[in-house]
């Protein structure tokens, strides 16, 4: 263990945007439970949602298997979600059209509405951050981000697991 913790030792500019970046995810993440629990659902009940939301804009059929990959769950953790799901009238369950063993998977009307609502004015209040940022502005943002999320997926291939973050 180094005598000093690292961000002694690291540029204080490269300490204040990490802080920022921290600060922005924790408001982030406080702003996403804020969301889970005004409509009444866990995480994974919401990214459900969004993505049946999306599928259907693009014509995608989805089936409880393809939730089960999205979300890394269980099939039986599945089907209590669709369960859950399906009592507050977000979703439907159909025959699937081509697979007798199978069945689809879509969102309300309502649903739609409900996510629509209560993200809509998140969306708009971070578009309009990202809007004030000029071309250069915005393209160095954009590849600082990209730089640490390559970053964070490469952890661990040659260092192996991580340790005391």
């Amino acid at each position: 263990m180094p005598e000093q913790p690292w961000y002694e030792t690291a540029p204080a500019s490269s300490v204040r945007v990490l802080r920022s970046l921290r600060t922005y995810r924790a408001a982030e993440q406080a702003m996403r439970r804020r969301t889970r629990e005004s409509m009444k659902m866990g995480e994974a009940d919401l990214r459900a949602l969004r993505f049946l939301l999306k599928s259907e804009a693009e014509g995608k059929p989805v089936t409880p298997n393809d939730l089960a990959v999205l979300l890394g769950m269980k099939s039986s953790s599945i089907t209590i979600m669709l369960d859950r799901l399906t009592a507050s009238g977000h979703i439907r369950r159909a025959p699937h059209p081509s697979d007798r063993r199978s069945i689809v998977i879509t969102a309300t009307p309502g649903a739609d509405e409900d996510v629509r609502e209560t993200l809509g004015d998140m969306h708009r209040r971070l578009l309009s951050v990202a809007a004030a940022l000029d071309e250069d502005q915005a393209e160095v943002v954009t590849a600082f981000l990209a730089s640490l999320t390559a970053s964070l997926d490469r952890m661990g291939e040659a260092e192996g697991p991580l340790r005391g973050t």
